[in-house]
């Protein structure tokens, strides 16, 4: 009998701080970005009992910008 779970998964995308690519202007998001994105999808597709619900893009923001706020 084949296992019968099934996920639900959110992919979380962060901008890596070494991606200088995005200029705000002619850009939409990173290569970083569009390269995890890319393979977390690739990941999903050969994963039969995980399905994408839903993502999470911080493109612009990375752990050296990091501000706490209080």
């Amino acid at each position: 009998m084949k296992n019968q779970t099934h996920f639900y998964v959110a992919m979380y995308l962060r901008l890596s701080r070494d991606d200088g690519d995005r200029d705000g202007t002619s850009r939409l998001e990173s290569n970083s970005i569009g390269s995890q994105r890319e393979m977390i999808r690739s990941f999903l597709r050969e994963q039969e009992d995980m399905e994408l619900y839903d993502s999470y893009v911080d493109d612009g923001f990375s752990g050296g910008n990091f501000v706490e706020v209080r």
